[in-house]
């Protein structure tokens, strides 16, 4: 029987501890009200369901009957699952780096007083009992409760002082210069100076994808360094333990330099970008391993999880019967026992079975310890024939798997993280022409038009037939970005009209009068800081995706105040720009893309003929050009797409900023305009 309010909650994670002993309340009035009426500081806790050591401190204090007494008697408990309240998590994730000098995570602990909501102590997990330097949490509870208590000037002063830094960290000095060029080789320089050159990726362990980095290195592919750089990277994080190499898509990070242990969860919100990343890069490099993984990345969303109705599930856990990776492991005599001989010749080699254990000194996490050329040469065999047995190899482990005890899935459908699928599936689908992927990318597309988008305005999560809160900048942002992409493969009218009402709805509620766009929208709840953040975190900024989608579309339809909106973003993100440049790649994108407006291909003719010379342009892919083929029939066309008309065949026109070309009716004479611009 469940035991506090989380049971009438939709979110997996609160649902998780709706039968902790603890009296659990969502984030709301009523636990407002009750901690301020009984003068107890609220304990807010935040985490997420695919979240390790959020399970860790569940059970080892949230489910124990002392701890629970002690939080009961001394505080009012609130659960927040910070992938439905983005907003609540990054305002005490500052709070708690601000608190303590040190960066955050999840499980994030704060104690906030109730008669403003101000954070005035902060941590993240914490063990039961003291060990490894932490104290035991029922210290914590009773330490944080005699301070409340015995020393109010003190905090209440400190209280002040973070809502003064809140406030001066809300909202940066616009600039009227937006920075030049030369930021961008600043930004190379800086990854340059933190690229790992024997295992590729950014900086030391922990190593996480951050796929706007490599993102922004295929706009510079010209340049060796940057070539470089970034087919070192790809290679890493696919040859290594960052990628499922039975089942396809990338975990969330790996806890080592070398990319071979990870942290086993999978979200949503990494393999979207990684599926268009590597399936971009596999045109831009021509290489087959690249457009293999964005293969593997969309088969694994579409097969694992996608909802009933169309939608993308959130995330899948890294635990399974309680122990991390337990799913995904493998020892060489298991192994050994699925395979033919032939099979386990060419598979021990190469995934290192023939070497020590890789995860805890006694069990094996797949990484490419060859690629199947080198193991074909190595065993004296053709390169087909090294990659026909591992493919039958591997596809009986992934039977074998199946078979195992599955990590759970958090299956809300976030309206940001899908948006961040539906582009992904999208690139990779015209880019590899795979119409399966697309459809899914406009299924998914339907179904946030028909439950998330309500009286003209966008909620954030759905579950369980219930759509709820708000929608945040990064939802409006992304979701405009993925239409975008989708029109690229599909042409749709009634898509372009729903980006623009998306993209109205982003000026509307988000934007401030200087430029910029606030995290949260104008009528959204009351919170001690009204956010404009700038620098990518594990997604890209919603600043710079809104900027960069605004900008295309201006130019798509010929309209000014989104351009401007796009340039208001980059004043009021200068200054964090010129501070740290390859922290913001994804605004320097879209700097790339004001300085030297992205390069419109219109056609316009039979659907057939359409997808060839699209297939055409798309081989010679390049991250700053847009391909839209609009089919004859096409209706309602807003202007000034209603002007392009191709009389008596195909025709295309090839726009930059203001300038566009006379129509060319030639396949060949448009791949060379194109190359070579208008």
């Amino acid at each position: 029987m469940p035991h506090n309010r989380l049971a009438n909650e939709t979110s997996p994670y609160l649902l998780q501890h709706a039968e902790n002993p603890v009296d659990w309340h969502p984030w709301g009035e009523e636990a407002i009200d009750k901690a301020r009426a009984g003068d107890k500081p609220i304990l807010l806790s935040i985490g997420y369901s695919a979240c390790h050591w959020c399970h860790v401190m569940a059970h080892e204090s949230f489910e124990d009957e002392g701890i629970a007494e002690l939080m009961n008697e001394l505080f009012v408990n609130v659960k927040v699952d910070r992938e439905q309240r983005p907003d609540l998590d990054r305002i005490h994730q500052l709070a708690h780096q601000a608190l303590t000098q040190r960066p955050g995570g999840w499980p994030l602990t704060v104690f906030l007083s109730p008669e403003d909501l101000t954070p005035f102590f902060a941590g993240t997990y914490f063990p039961k009992s003291p060990r490894h330097g932490l104290p035991g949490f029922d210290q914590v509870l009773k330490r944080v409760a005699q301070f409340y208590r015995e020393h109010r000037d003190d905090w209440r002063k400190q209280n002040e002082a973070l809502r003064d830094l809140l406030a001066r960290l809300e909202k940066p000095a616009t600039d009227s210069e937006i920075p030049d060029e030369a930021i961008l080789d600043e930004a190379l320089d800086a990854l340059s100076s933190e690229f790992d050159d024997a295992h590729g990726g950014f900086g030391s362990a922990p190593k996480f994808p951050h796929p706007a980095l490599p993102e922004l290195l295929l706009r510079r592919t010209g340049e060796k360094r940057a070539r470089t750089m970034l087919a070192k990277t790809l290679e890493g994080m696919h040859d290594g333990g960052l990628f499922d190499h039975l089942g396809g898509g990338f975990y969330r990070y790996c806890v080592d330099a070398d990319w071979t242990i990870p942290h086993f969860e999978k979200m949503l919100y990494d393999n979207g970008p990684l599926a268009a990343l590597y399936a971009e890069a596999g045109v831009m490099l021509d290489r087959d391993d690249f457009r293999d993984a964005a293969a593997a990345a969309a088969d694994w969303v579409l097969r694992d999880m996608r909802a009933p109705d169309g939608g993308f599930c959130a995330s899948l856990d890294a635990d399974s019967e309680g122990e991390e990776g337990k799913y995904y492991l493998w020892t060489p005599e298991e192994t050994k026992a699925l395979l033919t001989d032939d099979e386990w010749r060419v598979f021990e080699p190469a995934f290192g079975l023939d070497g020590p254990p890789n995860f805890e000194g006694r069990a094996w996490h797949l990484q490419r310890a060859f690629t199947d050329g080198a193991l074909a040469k190595r065993l004296d065999l053709t390169t087909d024939q090294a990659a026909e047995r591992l493919d039958a190899a591997r596809q009986k482990l992934l039977e074998a798997r199946a078979g195992r005890v599955a990590p759970g899935r958090d299956d809300k459908v976030l309206t940001s993280w899908n948006a961040l699928m539906i582009r992904g599936l999208a690139v990779a689908g015209r880019l590899q022409q795979r119409d399966d992927w697309v459809d899914a990318a406009y299924g998914a597309l339907s179904f946030i038009r028909d439950r998330l988008w309500q009286e003209g305005r966008l909620l954030a999560s759905y579950r369980d037939g219930k759509a709820q809160f708000n929608a945040y900048l990064d939802d409006h942002a992304y979701l405009l970005a993925a239409c975008l992409e989708l029109l690229q493969a599909r042409w749709d009218t009634g898509t372009l009209d729903f980006a623009t009402a998306v993209a109205d709805r982003l000026l509307d509620h988000f934007q401030d009068e200087d430029g910029g766009f606030y995290f949260t929208a104008d009528d959204h709840e009351r919170l001690i800081q009204r956010p404009m953040p700038f620098a990518d975190e594990s997604t890209p900024s919603g600043n710079g995706v809104a900027a960069l989608a605004l900008q295309r579309l201006g130019h798509l339809l010929a309209e000014p105040k989104y351009l401007d909106a796009a340039e208001g973003v980059l004043k009021a993100a200068a200054g964090a720009l010129r501070q740290a440049p390859h922290a913001h790649a994804t605004l320097l994108q879209a700097l790339s893309e004001y300085q030297h407006p992205p390069q419109l291909v219109i056609l316009r003719g039979e659907q057939e003929d359409l997808d060839d010379w699209k297939a055409s342009l798309f081989q010679l892919h390049r991250p700053d050009r847009l391909v839209f083929g609009i089919p004859d029939h096409a209706a309602d066309l807003p202007s000034p797409l209603d002007g392009y008309q191709a009389e008596g065949g195909l025709a295309a026109w090839i726009c930059e900023g203001t300038k566009c070309s006379a129509p060319i009716t030639d396949r060949a004479r448009l791949l060379e305009i194109s190359a070579q611009g208008v």
